[in-house]
Order: structure tokens, then C-alpha cells, then sequence
């Protein structure tokens, strides 16, 4: 009982620092409308930190709310997905090996870039257009968090 709801209070606190996180820095992408965020360094960490299952609902609703909150709403569903299957593959492919994080990374691009394409207002140009900042932020995520959970787990003892 005590390690589910442990588990429970980091899921709480590690949603609410993917949401700031993503919400701190912003730096729009004028073809969709979107951000370039450091919101994705917390997702892959939550991945890394809490496995994979829990760390896609923290970092999946953390983002999810960062949309919200940000006036992004058509994006909170989709990042819902994107953010919660990159957190998936890196909680459990990426633990095994750190290549792996390339993986949950480029998922995340697919899914943004497929989204775009077929949103109203949006299209093929404007996915097309967005795909660079989507990988920059996929590698600025898998790289930033690796290091975080790296330093996170060597000051923890793990």
C-alpha cells in the first residue's frame, strides 16, 4: 500500500514539473502555432524516474495540462498520446539502453507531424514546417533528461 501511494504522489509531482517545465520556456513555431518547450526533458525523465506506465501518466498529463493552460487546447489530446508514449518507450526501452530514447523521441515527432497534418487550419506544410523544431526538442528532451535522471539516481544511490 505504502508504494502505490508513493508512486500515486510522484505521478502528482512529476505531471505538475512536466506542466511548468513546459510552460516556463516557450518559443513559438509560427507555422502551427505551437512551442518549442523544455517540457519534453520531464518527459523523458518521469519515463526514466518512474518506469514505464507511470511516468507516461506523468508526463502525458503534465504536457496534456501545459496545453491547456496555454491556450493549446486542439494539442491536448494529441500531446496526451505523444508525451505519453514517449514516456513509455523511454521507461521501458530506454532503461535497457539510452539509444532507445531516439526511438521514443522520433514516436512523439510521428504523431505531432500526423496530428498537424490532418488538423483544421494546419495541413501537410505546416506539419512539415514544425518537423524541425519537433526533432530539436525531442533531442534536447532525450538528451536533458537522461542527464537529470542520471543525476537524480547517482544522488539518490540507485
Amino acid at each position: 500500500m505504502r508504494t502505490t501511494s508513493i508512486k500515486v504522489v510522484l505521478i502528482i509531482i512529476l505531471a505538475g514539473a512536466t506542466a511548468a517545465l513546459s510552460l516556463f520556456i516557450r518559443i513559438p513555431t509560427p507555422a502551427t502555432g505551437g512551442y518549442l518547450n523544455v517540457g519534453d526533458m520531464a518527459v523523458i525523465f518521469c519515463g526514466l524516474f518512474l518506469g514505464g506506465r507511470a511516468g507516461a501518466l506523468a508526463a502525458g498529463i503534465g504536457s496534456a495540462v501545459a496545453d491547456l493552460m496555454g491556450g493549446f487546447f486542439i494539442f491536448a489530446p494529441i500531446t496526451l498520446v505523444a508525451k505519453g508514449l514517449e514516456a513509455f518507450i523511454a521507461g521501458t526501452l530506454g532503461r535497457q539502453h539510452p539509444a532507445w530514447l531516439v526511438l521514443s523521441g522520433i514516436v512523439m515527432v510521428v504523431i505531432y507531424f500526423l496530428a498537424e497534418s490532418f488538423l483544421p487550419g494546419m495541413g501537410f506544410s505546416a506539419a512539415l514546417s514544425s518537423l524541425p523544431f519537433n526533432l530539436i526538442q525531442a533531442a534536447m528532451g532525450a538528451i536533458g533528461g537522461f542527464l537529470i535522471y542520471k543525476s537524480v539516481s547517482a544522488a539518490l544511490g540507485t
